[in-house]
């Protein structure tokens, strides 16, 4: 068996990732899995196997390596619960994957697990390699995993500071494969979670959300102040259920006050992402695990997506 014989079956299934070397009846090969999840490598890995399953080659040895990719986090905040803070994050990870980007999302909001339910996996569990949590596939096509993955349904999550840490640390460092942007859905407010991320995980920039009231501007002011502080930079700020259109006559009204996150933004000096309106569609669409992010006519998230990643790619 000659070596270029090998070299070019091993070629064949896994291209330049792969460099043979022949010891006699021996084959190493070193697969370079850089970039590929742990179901596409293993896939690779076996398929190098059988390829390699010629006469003269008696015993095979396959390493595989992977270079360290350094993953850009994106934090998704607010000072207070009830401002739409989840389904922001979620449509924005599905708009920022539509928009060519390969993105994971993490569901940190460890005491109030929604990810599962607006993503529709609901009921789905990761699988674990090594240790290592294998995100779960999404029909929106954005990876994710979530604290609501891991425990039953319904049942309470009465952890301290060291526990909940120690779980953001295994959502964060899990086998995202191919994903270069991981969206992390933070908890309300600023406890030990986002104090975990900000000094040990480090996110690129954060993005606050808040409804337009004073009473939820009040706490996103705390949010950007923790980032502040840290050091984190702010993307912007996102007004959710900013403005009510009456399915029935149309006129709009605003129960929540309109303009008042715009007018924070403004005084912080951070950029104003967008508004995102108080609509049924929003809200049924969420509960069924549709994201309408997903949908190609989406108008809402998809600009406030945008807006992101021309920071992100400006801010490297």
């Amino acid at each position: 068996m000659q070596q270029h014989d090998v070299i070019a079956a091993v070629a064949r299934v896994a291209g330049d990732r792969a460099t043979v070397r022949l010891d006699g009846a021996r084959a190493g090969v070193v697969l370079d899995a850089t970039g590929l999840d742990a179901p596409a490598r293993d896939a690779m890995e076996a398929a190098i196997r059988d390829a390699i399953r010629l006469p003269g080659i008696a015993e095979v040895r396959v390493v595989v390596t992977a270079e360290r990719r350094t993953r850009r986090l994106v934090a998704v905040a607010s000072g207070k619960g009830g401002v739409g803070k989840s389904t922001l994050a979620a449509n924005l990870a599905i708009a920022l994957s539509r928009a060519g980007a390969h993105v994971g999302l993490v569901d940190a909001d460890i005491y109030g697990p929604s990810q599962p339910r607006l993503l529709g996996v609901e009921g789905t569990r990761p699988e674990a390699l090594d240790k290592t949590l294998i995100p779960v596939a999404t029909p929106v096509g954005v990876p994710l995993l979530s604290m609501g993955q891991l425990v039953e349904p319904g049942r309470a999550i009465a952890w301290r500071g060291p526990m909940t840490a120690g779980a953001l640390g295994q959502l964060v460092d899990a086998d995202w494969g191919a994903a270069e942007t991981l969206v992390v859905d933070l908890p309300p407010g600023t406890g030990d979670v986002q104090l975990t991320m900000v000094q040990k995980h480090r996110p690129a920039g954060a993005v606050i959300v808040s409804t337009p009231q004073d009473l939820a501007l009040i706490d996103a002011r705390r949010a950007i102040d923790l980032f502040d502080k840290a050091g984190v930079p702010i993307i912007g700020l996102v007004e959710n259920m900013a403005g009510y259109a009456c399915p029935s006559c149309g006129e709009v009204s605003d129960p929540f006050g309109r303009g008042g996150a715009e007018a924070a933004a403004n005084d912080a000096g951070i950029p104003f992402l967008g508004r995102v309106p108080l609509t049924i569609a929003i809200r049924t669409a969420s509960d069924a695990g549709q994201p309408p992010a997903a949908d190609p006519a989406d108008r809402i998230f998809a600009p406030i997506a945008a807006q992101v990643a021309d920071w992100l790619a400006t801010h490297p």
